[in-house]
C-alpha cells in the first residue's frame, strides 16, 4: 500500500505545479543568498587574515560558496521540471531523470545540513584562532618594517576603531607589550633608557594604548598614556573614573560579530534544508500522480500521488536488502579474483 496517498484531478495538478515552481524558485533565491553569504564571510575573514592564527577558518566559506552554487543548479532544474510537467511533449524527456534528481537531492540535504552545523559549530575553533592571533597583532603592532607584518598595525587599529575595542581581552594587553618601535624612541632622554633598563626583557612597556582605542564620543580629551597615573591629567582618577577609552577587547567583539554571522547563515540553510524538502515531497506528488492517470491519453483524468509507492517498513526493508546484496556480492568478486585458477 502507497504511503501517504493523495486524489488528483487536473486543476490540482495545475496548482501543484504552479505551487512546486514558486517554491523551487525562492530555493534558489536562498541559494543565492548562500552563495552570497559565503562571499562576504570569506572577504570579512580575509580582511583580518593577520590576526587569525591560521587559514582553516576559511574552510565554511568556502564550503557555502559551492553548495550556494549547487543549490541554485538543482532548484533550478527543479523549476523547469514543474514548468514542463503539464506538457504532454516535454515531461517524457525529464522523466527517466527524476528518480537520480530525488536520490541526488537527498544526499545534497545531508550536506546542507552538515554546513548548518559546522556553521554552528566552528564557532569555537572561531574563538581560538582569535585568541591567539590577537595576542601576535598586538606583539607585532610595531613591526611596520618587517615583512609580513607590515600592515598589522594598520589592520588592528582599524579594526578597533571599526569594532570599538581594544586590545585582545582589555586596554591593558597593551600594558604587556611594547607597541612602540625603537626607531621612534629618544635614546638620548633618561626615560627612556630607564624604561628599557628597568625591564627585564629589555622593552619599552607603559601604560599606554594606540590612539584607535579611544572612544571619539567621549567628551573630555583622549587620555591615551599614563592611564593609571593619577597626577598625571587633572581631576584624574583611573579607579573611579569612566575611561574614555574602549573597554571591550577585540576578542569578545569579533567573536561575537563573526558568530553572529555563523549563525545567521546556519538558519539560512536550515531554512533551505526545509524547503528543499517540501519541493522534494510535491515533486513526488507531482510525478506519480502523472504516471498513474486514469487515462493516460485524457490529461483531465483523475490520478493518485503518494510520497512512497509503499509503506516506510517496506521501503526500508528493500533498501536494505539492496544494500546487502551488493555488499554481498562486492565479497563474491573479491574472493573469486583472488582463487586460484584450476589446472
Amino acid at each position: 500500500m502507497a504511503f501517504m496517498p493523495v486524489k488528483f484531478d487536473l486543476p490540482k495538478r495545475v496548482k501543484l505545479a504552479q505551487a512546486l515552481w514558486l517554491l523551487y524558485w525562492l530555493s534558489v533565491m536562498a541559494g543565492i543568498l548562500i552563495f552570497s553569504m559565503g562571499i562576504f564571510f570569506k572577504v570579512e575573514l580575509r580582511k583580518r587574515s593577520e590576526m587569525m592564527d591560521n587559514s582553516e577558518s576559511h574552510f565554511v566559506p568556502n564550503l557555502l560558496i559551492l553548495v550556494g552554487l549547487v543549490t541554485c543548479a538543482v532548484n533550478a532544474f527543479g523549476g523547469k521540471v514543474c514548468h514542463d510537467s503539464l506538457d504532454p511533449a516535454k515531461f517524457p524527456k525529464w522523466k527517466p531523470m527524476l528518480q537520480n534528481y530525488l536520490l541526488f537531492c537527498c544526499g545534497f540535504n545531508v550536506v546542507l545540513l552538515v554546513t548548518a552545523l559546522l556553521c554552528f559549530l566552528m564557532q569555537f575553533a572561531m574563538y581560538l584562532t582569535l585568541v591567539e592571533g590577537l595576542k601576535n597583532s598586538i606583539k607585532f603592532y610595531k613591526d611596520t618594517d618587517t615583512p609580513g607584518r607590515c600592515f598589522m598595525k594598520r589592520t588592528l587599529d582599524m579594526t578597533q576603531v571599526e569594532f570599538r575595542c581594544c586590545g585582545n581581552n582589555n586596554y591593558r594587553d597593551w600594558f604587556e607589550v611594547q607597541w612602540i618601535s625603537n626607531r621612534y624612541l629618544d635614546m638620548n632622554k633618561d626615560e627612556v633608557r630607564d624604561r628599557l633598563q628597568s625591564n627585564v626583557e629589555g622593552k619599552f612597556l607603559m601604560d599606554s594604548v594606540p590612539y584607535s582605542c579611544c572612544n571619539p564620543g567621549s567628551p573630555r580629551p583622549c587620555i591615551q598614556h599614563h592611564l593609571t597615573n593619577n597626577t598625571a591629567h587633572y581631576d584624574y582618577d583611573h579607579r573611579i573614573e569612566e575611561l574614555n577609552i574602549w573597554k571591550r577587547g577585540c576578542r569578545e567583539a569579533l567573536v561575537s560579530y563573526y558568530g553572529g554571522m555563523m549563525n545567521s547563515i546556519g538558519a539560512l540553510v536550515l531554512l533551505t534544508i526545509i524547503l528543499e524538502s517540501v519541493d522534494m515531497a510535491g515533486l513526488k506528488y507531482l510525478t506519480t500522480s502523472l504516471e498513474t492517470l486514469t487515462d493516460p491519453d485524457n490529461p483531465e483524468s483523475e490520478s493518485e500521488g503518494w510520497l512512497l509507492e509503499k509503506g516506510v517498513k517496506e521501503t526500508l526493508g528493500e533498501a536494505m536488502g539492496k544494500f546487502k546484496a551488493l555488499f554481498s556480492k562486492n565479497q563474491v568478486e573479491e574472493g573469486a579474483g583472488g582463487a586460484p585458477a584450476a589446472t
